[in-house]
């Protein structure tokens, strides 16, 4: 299958991303200025998408009006697309003015090399939209605990995909992992257990594995060839999801944008939504570029934390001892499942 041959093209250029790991724990001033600057540069994206992942989920939640969506979900996650793809042209602009047109910076391409391009963004069209839909039944602080099931899904993926051993440490981590989501969503206030019900935890499943999935898949894209300038990759990747994305309008939307508008209910807060999800699908590429994609799903981890505060004062939301019991268990799976990465 074509992830086979994905499997065995990345080892080529994995290399790369694991002299940037292997970084981990040694101080700044022991190493080279090309692996400082490696460092430095992983620091920061990681930062980034941290902040950006913080603010996703309540950004969807400030969107709706009197509890639904105004604007078209199909519309919204095609300008998405859209302002990535636009992105990455302004960023390849910039490249070919100082450094010109080059065999690895070229949009120019092969059908081969982007014959595997419209998995991952078919994948990531399906798991977005469920991303607007999961609010019916969670709110932000509980969406971004159910996220870290994507540690999960993306661990196993990693050991079957692309047959990288996981380390007793974090098999251990993925057990305390699911123990911390469910303390998290316990309900003591009413006679249901979770405050979830089960169409959400459904729903939170299926998003980590379409997730974990895509985004495995997406590195193996992205490192079989560690030359290719990340904006091309990145590019091919746009287009194909708004191609998938305007297809979705079509069969869910197409006499509302016809009959309304195609920005028919936005706001300056969807605006903003817009501008975060372009620039968290930016840097979770910069990620598995430089990185991995492990990185990716411990910025999410991170970023339950600071949604629930700010949760509590724009939303009303009540921090209980189960949440902050369950967050706490959850931040020590993924701190375990991070030194198990380092120490096997």
């Amino acid at each position: 299958m074509e992830y086979r041959k994905l499997k065995d093209q990345d080892k080529d250029g994995a290399s790369a991303p694991e002299d940037v790991e292997s970084l981990r724990g040694k101080p700044i001033s022991a190493v080279g200025p090309v692996e400082r600057t490696k460092w430095k540069r992983k620091s920061i994206v990681t930062l980034a998408l941290t902040f950006l992942t913080s603010s996703q989920a309540i950004l969807i939640v400030w969107s709706k009006r009197a509890g639904k969506y105004e604007y078209s979900v199909t519309t919204a996650n095609f300008s998405v697309e859209a302002l990535k793809c636009a992105l990455s042209l302004a960023a390849l602009a910039r490249i070919w003015s100082n450094e010109g047109v080059t065999e690895d910076n070229r949009l120019s391409t092969t059908l081969d090399e982007v014959g595997v391009y419209p998995i991952p963004a078919l994948l990531y069209l399906v798991k977005n939209l469920l991303q607007y839909y999961i609010f019916a039944y969670v709110d932000a602080p509980g969406y971004q605990i159910l996220k870290n099931l994507n540690i999960i899904s993306t661990g196993v993926l990693y050991r079957i995909i692309l047959k990288r051993k996981l380390s007793e440490i974090q098999w251990a981590a993925f057990i305390i992992l699911c123990a911390g989501c469910t303390t998290a969503q316990l309900n003591p206030k009413s006679d249901s257990v979770l405050q979830t019900p089960f169409q959400g935890w459904v729903m939170a499943i299926v998003m980590a594995l379409l997730s974990g999935f895509a985004g495995v898949y997406t590195e193996a894209i992205i490192k079989k060839r560690p030359s290719r300038n990340i904006n091309v990759q990145n590019f091919w990747l746009y287009v194909f999801g708004m191609a998938f994305n305007a297809v979705a309008i079509v069969v869910q939307d197409f006499d509302a944008v016809m009959n309304k508008g195609f920005f028919h209910g936005y706001s300056f807060i969807t605006v903003l939504m817009i501008l975060n999800h372009a620039l968290s699908g930016i840097a979770v590429s910069m990620v598995m570029k430089y990185a991995d994609n492990i990185v990716k799903v411990y910025s999410t981890s991170v970023a339950m934390l600071l949604t629930a505060v700010v949760s509590v004062f724009l939303f009303g939301f009540h921090l209980s001892l189960a949440f902050f019991l369950g967050s706490t268990v959850v931040s020590v799976a993924v701190y375990l499942h991070s030194i198990g990465k380092v120490q096997r």
